[in-house]
């Protein structure tokens, strides 16, 4: 098996500096999209995957976080910019020669972003394969609903201003070390040394306003929800990978996605939470091999180490 190494390289796109991971060299493009407290990082199981799959793989660390560029502001993290940032990422790879289809593979916040970027039809998508982050109309209504309010709780409290910065970087961002560990299931995926990638990017200067921003944006900029309540169906083909044990997200969101998404599979994967692709990297390149591979998708056994056919046999 060829051996595909992550290299960095920095990226301008819609303005940006982007500091991008990128892996493989073929002529199909594959675009990760982070979540937050998270970086580029995070993908460190999937580039090779993408790689050794024929495509070029590219994970920027999102604007704001780590060494991309930070814009002033709440308003520079609005939805507009996050996917304007996507499309010109697309167009980058192109003008170096990536000229295939594309996948969009995104979590958490960039799971946000990679639903408005393909239900926006910006540009052409392959596939889109989002991880624990439901459909926009579906989260919209679950926020009417007292047991998802409770799990939101904190996207109340980073509406304060300079209160969650100085919360999540005392003690060298020992909060964002927390949010990892605290919430996996197996927490033997989170070392200290991997805690560490996160904590030294939220400790760069800025970068905890910046990452914080994506949410008071989104909380302060509600013009586009009344478009939820009848959303479009989205045509392209989409994997849903989902970590029961999410305690931000209840696994309750994902119910009806099926009718919002004309070509929709869904694979659950017990005892596993909401850090699904760090935390059960092998049942979630699995799918993803399958599923790119055109065959049957594998579900998962208990904390995503055992898989089984779609038929239940081993």
């Amino acid at each position: 098996m060829a051996v595909h190494p992550i290299e960095t390289a920095f990226i301008e796109a819609n303005g940006i500096a982007f500091e991008v991971d990128m892996c493989g060299d073929g002529q199909k493009l594959a675009l990760f999209l982070h979540g937050f407290p998270e970086n580029k990082f995070s993908w460190r199981h999937q580039l090779p995957l993408l790689a050794e799959l024929g495509y070029t793989a590219w994970a920027p660390n999102l604007r704001g976080y780590g060494g991309t560029t930070r814009p002033k502001g709440v308003d520079a993290y609005r939805m507009e910019h996050l996917t304007a940032d996507v499309a010109a990422l697309i167009d980058a790879a192109r003008a170096r020669g990536v000229t295939g289809p594309v996948t969009l593979i995104a979590h958490d916040w960039g799971g946000a972003i990679g639903w408005a970027f393909a239900l926006s039809g910006a540009r052409p998508l392959e596939r889109f394969i989002v991880m624990n982050l439901p459909h926009p109309a579906l989260f919209m209504k679950g926020l009417k609903t007292w047991a998802q309010i409770k799990r939101s709780w904190y996207v109340f409290f980073f509406q304060l201003p300079w209160l969650p910065e100085k919360i999540f970087t005392a003690n060298r961002a020992q909060a964002v070390a927390q949010a990892f560990r605290g919430m996996a299931v197996d927490k033997s995926r989170f070392p200290d040394s991997v805690l560490e990638q996160y904590r030294k990017t939220a400790m760069l200067p800025g970068a905890m306003t910046a990452m914080i921003n994506y949410y008071r944006a989104a909380f302060r900029n509600r013009s586009g929800t009344g478009a939820l309540t009848n959303p479009p169906q989205l045509k392209t083909p989409t994997l849903m990978i989902w970590g029961e044990e999410d305690s931000a997200l209840g696994r309750e969101l994902t119910y009806g996605t099926e009718k919002l998404v004309k070509d929709f599979t869904i694979r659950y994967l017990p005892q596993v939470s909401h850090w699904v692709q760090q935390e059960a990297p092998e049942a979630v390149n699995a799918m993803l091999r399958a599923w790119i591979e055109g065959r049957p998708v594998p579900m998962a056994g208990l904390r995503g180490q055992i898989l089984l056919s779609e038929d239940g046999g081993a």
